[in-house]
């Protein structure tokens, strides 16, 4: 049983891994300029040619980024998962996702009316005080509330009731940089510049090597508080363990992508399915280069499919995310039958 297992990690994270070199190729090959294969080999290579601007100015740094902030979706949406030991707990299925929109459009709004420009430190941190808040909202409905299906539904709330806001206030801003904002708010790896690579790489790194450490204390804690007490986790500080590095992640995203859907939710159920294991020392790892994959994916569509038209990545991430996410509560469903 265990060889078996350890050639179906193999295989899953060989598959994983493939995939995501296939879609990195596929995704600077695409785009109004088209480059073949060669070309993009001898570009990474010697930075040299024709489109190597093409390529290291624009699509790169779009391309890492998609990487990155999709890892870090997948990632949050694991711990959320195992700190609420429910599959559908997600960033943006919770409100943490538009919490954290809320207050960064906010702080932009007051700094650019003042004058000052916001750097991607100050993006984070604003985006990671609306998602603590918003976490901090679901954390005291779930003390109150033992029904998860409630528990689902009150974020739910608490995220439309912060898009609103957010939209309101983009809506009726004087300010084009600040009507500008839009866009963003509805989900785009566009834009993206080495600066911003650099900032969200040191914050999702941290953060992955932060819950890659942790995968002890959570495969205690998935099979119980009182085992997880046994086994010496200090429980309280764990879970507001899981709730800084989901948050961290959560705030990174929206800082520089906006709020994306279904992601945190979908990514996590499709690994564990792949690899039939919830040991976290598999699904950290495997949830990260999952979330890549998938956001290169959709990026990928969102930009090709009626360029020049470009699609919100989260209305494709929507689309292939919603599916898996009815799928898992149909299948809850039938064995609480």
């Amino acid at each position: 049983m265990k060889r078996g297992n350890g050639l179906r990690f193999i295989i899953g994270f060989a598959g994983l891994i493939f995939a995501l070199f296939l879609l990195f190729i596929w995704n600077i090959n695409a785009g109004s300029v088209h480059l073949p294969v060669s070309e993009i080999f001898d570009i990474l290579m010697h930075r040299t040619g024709d489109n190597a601007a093409i390529v290291w100015n624009i699509r790169l740094p779009r391309i890492i980024s998609a990487v990155l902030l999709g890892g870090a979706l997948a990632l949050s949406g694991y711990l959320l998962q195992v700190f609420f030991s429910n599959p559908i707990a997600g960033p943006f299925i919770l409100g943490i996702s538009s919490g954290a929109k809320l207050v960064m459009s906010l702080t932009l709004i007051f700094l650019l009316k003042e004058g000052i420009a916001a750097g991607s430190v100050t993006l984070i941190t604003a985006a990671f005080v609306g998602a603590i808040a918003s976490m901090g909202f679901v954390l005291s409905v779930s003390v109150k509330v033992k029904n998860m299906s409630v528990l689902i539904i009150a974020g739910v709330m608490i995220g439309y009731i912060c898009s609103a806001v957010t939209d309101f206030v983009l809506t009726f801003a004087d300010d084009s940089n600040i009507v500008n904002l839009h866009n963003w708010s509805l989900g785009s790896f566009s834009g993206m510049m080495w600066g911003n690579v650099a900032v969200m790489s040191v914050v999702v790194l941290f953060a992955l090597m932060a819950a890659f450490l942790l995968s002890k204390p959570i495969s205690a804690y998935q099979l119980g508080e009182s085992y997880a007490q046994n086994m010496g986790v200090n429980v309280s500080l764990f879970r507001t363990a899981l709730i800084l590095l989901s948050s961290i992640l959560s705030a990174c995203v929206t800082a520089f992508a906006g709020p994306i859907s279904f992601v945190g939710v979908a990514v996590p159920h499709i690994i564990r399915s792949i690899f039939r294991t919830a040991k976290p020392i598999v699904c950290v790892p495997a949830c990260f280069l999952g979330g890549a994959a998938f956001c290169l994916f959709c990026d990928l569509i969102a930009r090709t499919v009626f360029a020049p038209t470009e699609l919100s990545i989260s209305s494709v991430t929507a689309v292939f995310g919603a599916p898996v996410v009815i799928f898992v509560m149909l299948k809850r469903q039938r064995k609480g039958m």
